[in-house]
């Protein structure tokens, strides 16, 4: 009989370790829901992320790629959720926003200025007749040498960029994206404007395509840190 209690007394131990420790661990998971919104916990507060899957989203992220005070005046172009490259809204600025195609693997929003459409429009224009990106090149920078298209030195180019597509709905920030800058420097070479054809260190501008119609400064400046 004592045998038979201890072994009670045991057993009803060991179920209430294991239950505490189920209890434990379903505390310790993330919660992800399965419903297209992701849930994640960043210091004690819970932001909604959602996937850019919306003509709307993709106009609120697009304008991310622009200046905070700019943005709304901006005009803002690109592919829509059937495919069709379209003018989503009209603008009244200097500046000109390109969305996220959402039909390429992650996220990719440009902003420029008006002035860099022609050269930006002939690009899409070629792309869409097929030509490759090394032809695309060679054509622009013959219509450069011609004076067909020009580029005024200093226009510059801002690219949001990340591998994710999911943004808050709330601030319209799209996970994980960072910003690239560019300004546009036709033949410019590293003698002539005193920049490294490779970057010193991260953070660093440089120029790069040095001597072509598409010249430019880069600046890549490094991902936000997280705590």
């Amino acid at each position: 009989m004592k045998h038979i209690i201890t072994a009670l007394i045991f057993t009803g131990i060991l179920f209430s370790c294991n239950s505490s420790e189920k209890s434990k661990d379903s505390k310790q998971e993330s919660p992800v829901l399965e419903t297209g919104t992701e849930e994640i916990t960043i210091d004690n507060k819970t932001a909604q992320l959602k996937p850019i899957n919306t003509d709307e989203a993709l106009l609120a992220t697009a304008l991310m790629a622009a200046p905070e005070e700019s943005r709304a005046a901006c005009k803002v172009i690109g592919y829509n959720m059937a495919g069709e490259f379209v003018t989503m809204r009209e603008g009244s600025n200097q500046y000109i926003v390109l969305a996220d195609n959402p039909n390429q693997d992650g996220f990719n929003a440009a902003c420029y200025h008006k002035d860099l459409e022609p050269f930006m429009a002939r690009g899409r224009a070629l792309r869409a007749e097929g030509k490759t990106g090394q032809e695309v090149f060679a054509i622009r920078e013959a219509e450069m040498k011609s004076g067909q298209l020009k580029i005024t030195p200093g226009l510059s180019l801002h690219i949001l960029f990340g591998s994710k597509t999911v943004y808050d709905p709330e601030t319209s920030k799209v996970e994980d994206a960072q910003l690239r800058y560019v300004v546009y420097m036709p033949w410019a070479t590293s003698e002539s404007i005193g920049l490294p054809e490779i970057p010193m260190a991260p953070n660093h501008p440089w120029i790069m395509n040095s001597g072509t119609h598409r010249a430019h400064i880069m600046i890549s400046p490094l991902p936000e840190e997280k705590e």
